[in-house]
């Protein structure tokens, strides 16, 4: 199964009082496991960038003013995420800026049903801890030594590492088949099927004891003062 991990770095928490995306960063994953395969692109927002959100992500109007606008770039993102299932973190977020932006662009948006939360994920599995991604890396080992600051590549590879851990962690492709009995199609894992597996039938053996032993057994019981098998 193919999924994109992804991230958004933006002007400000608001698409629909003119905020704009301004960074993105996409990682490919196939059952669960990354490919190497990215995308990544700074976007020019044709407005100023407030210092609070220059303070996140340290990208400022001026490093910015020289990239393509958004939708100078839209097919090659386009391609690289496919149909494939969205994975990011507070998912309506980054949805909402992705889907104002192909607005602009002219584009259709994309479907919410492809949208994937692991912070919906993380909230089931931890109902009342804290659910930024500083704090799930934390919990789950995850080094984020070299997170400055954000950047939507960098949150991206952090994000899939804790997805991973979030579905299954390392046990995921380990896990049997829906309905696999000792053999059959494993082609659900990425493995070639296995032959089925036929038992050999062997007759019960026999556990009566003999006369011979049962009169050892006697003789056992009859050296014993008072046992309790002969009352």
């Amino acid at each position: 199964m193919r999924e994109i991990v992804f991230d958004t770095e933006t002007t400000g928490l608001d698409h629909k009082t003119g905020d704009r995306m301004v960074e993105i960063g996409c990682i490919e994953m196939v059952n669960r496991v990354a490919t190497g395969r990215t995308f990544h692109a700074y976007y020019n927002p044709d407005r100023d960038m407030p210092a609070a959100a220059e303070a996140v992500h340290g990208l400022s109007a001026a490093f910015l003013s020289d990239k393509p606008r958004f939708h100078e770039q839209v097919d090659e993102l386009l391609a690289f995420i496919g149909d494939a299932p969205l994975v990011a973190h507070n998912a309506s977020f980054d949805f909402g800026f992705l889907n104002a932006e192909l607005e602009i662009a002219g584009r259709e948006p994309v479907s919410l049903d492809r949208m994937v939360d692991t912070i919906a994920i993380a909230k089931r599995r931890h109902p009342g801890a804290k659910l930024t991604l500083d704090a799930l890396c934390t919990r789950y080992g995850i080094d984020r030594s070299h997170r400055i600051k954000h950047g939507a590549l960098l949150d991206a590879e952090l994000l899939a590492q804790l997805y991973v851990e979030l579905t299954g962690g390392r046990q995921i492709g380990l896990e049997l088949a829906a309905g696999d009995v000792g053999g059959g199609d494993d082609s659900a894992l990425g493995m070639p099927a296995r032959p089925e597996r036929r038992r050999e039938f062997r007759p019960p053996r026999p556990h009566s004891a003999s006369e011979e032993e049962l009169a050892r057994h006697r003789a056992f019981i009859g050296r014993m003062d008072e046992a309790i098998w002969n009352s």
